[in-house]
């Protein structure tokens, strides 16, 4: 079965481009060359009307994240230019080139890209691989996407194109691709983006090299590929990546993505074993502690300085409670900052192994002390919320 296609009103054909595509080196939070992005027009693209140079924009309809943490939020856009743009006449069908050069995050911040149209038809994407200058365009007419490679003249890029296509132009018709439609884009070179707390969705790119030698050795195991396993998501490692979704029937991206690492057999994890909070969960969880450490120092009669009540008589085990509750306090604002701002699952994990540990310090604590049922209760809520912790740790 062939996998979804990305464009129905208007054909993506493959041709060779002139000129090859400088790539950046991976590092921490890079999205790297080869990764696919999947957007929805916002206007229709039509080549009875558009001229070269105009620009279009595309909206990214689900979270991007590298290696579980967010990258790309939804409402995020990618702006398209047309680069060619030629209309339909009676013997020739119209035809539309464009590149994605800039990323636009809905906090206004933009980033600098350099991107293609690709597809994730499982044909046209063998034929678009089978030379590493294939070109995808816009052609006008044509059901479902093209999927031919053609060689390039060397007059100008609009003639080479034009002529690769040869008689894929027979029906005289214009490009007319409606607002919403889905495209694909493709990166040439990789982006390095800021990471914006952690992934909650399932849309998630795993680039680590741990990550990425697991999936290695499955996809060698299940004769896909036949490299060694460098943990470097290289070509070679993408085309297999490729045939193994087709023939599974998911998405062919090439990503190295949730789906496919389950797929694989593979856990998305890597490293350390255990479950870790979502960012609602861990804000949700450090203003339970901080209430509960207001209330026990209202019960004590205790100012937020450390005034004491001089006419009350304490006990060991009602401060102990109290240092007990402002230490988990202060943990679990720690590990709402590493759940949000981290970069590193590993160290995520272990947080929330230590957040544990002060957490039962409270448990001990509020065993001895004279708690009140509110106080009480209050703790049994923060502990109901660390379960999936308790749960996860392996």
């Amino acid at each position: 079965m062939r996998s979804s296609r990305l464009v129905n009103p208007a054909a993506l054909v493959a041709v060779l481009a002139l000129g090859a595509a400088a790539t950046l080196p991976a590092q921490a939070r890079v999205l790297p060359a080869g990764s696919v992005i999947i957007v929805r027009t916002t206007a229709p693209l039509q080549s009875s009307t558009a001229k070269q140079g105009d620009t279009f924009e595309t909206t990214i309809e689900e979270s991007v994240g590298i290696d579980e943490f967010t990258i790309i939020p939804t409402g995020s856009r990618i702006r398209g230019v047309m680069t060619m743009v030629t209309p339909a006449t009676r013997e020739q069908s119209g035809v539309i080139d464009v590149v994605f050069d800039r990323l636009m995050l809905p906090d206004g911040t933009s980033y600098t890209i350099a991107g293609r149209l690709t597809s994730t038809d499982s044909a046209e994407r063998r034929q678009i691989k089978q030379s590493a200058n294939a070109r995808v365009v816009l052609v006008g007419g044509r059901g479902g996407i093209g999927a031919a490679v053609a060689g390039a003249g060397s007059s100008s890029r609009s003639n080479s194109i034009l002529a690769a296509l040869g008689q894929m132009l027979s029906e005289g018709r214009d490009v007319n691709v409606p607002a919403g439609t889905a495209l694909a884009v493709e990166l040439d070179r990789a982006v390095s983006l800021r990471a914006r707390g952690r992934m909650e969705g399932r849309n998630i790119i795993y680039t680590a090299p741990e990550r990425v030698r697991a999936a290695q050795q499955a996809l060698a195991r299940a004769g896909y590929y036949r490299g060694a396993a460098t943990g470097t998501l290289d070509d070679a490692t993408r085309r297999a990546l490729f045939e193994f979704q087709v023939d599974r029937r998911l998405r062919g991206t090439g990503n190295l993505d949730v789906q496919t690492m389950e797929a694989l057999g593979v856990s998305g994890t890597g490293g350390l074993s255990g479950a870790v909070l979502a960012n609602t969960e861990a804000t949700a969880l450090r203003r339970d502690a901080q209430t509960l450490l207001a209330r026990q120092r209202s019960e004590l009669g205790a100012t937020a300085v450390g005034g004491m009540n001089a006419s009350r008589g304490y006990t060991e085990a009602e401060l102990e409670l109290w240092f007990a509750l402002s230490a988990f306090a202060d943990n679990a604002g720690v590990y709402e900052q590493v759940v949000i701002n981290g970069g590193n699952r590993d160290a995520v994990v272990l947080a929330g192994r230590a957040l544990l540990n002060g957490a039962r310090r409270v448990d001990a604590a509020i065993q001895g002390a004279r708690a009140s049922a509110q106080l009480q209760n209050g703790w049994l809520t923060t502990r109901r919320r660390l379960s999936a912790l308790e749960v996860g740790r392996g």
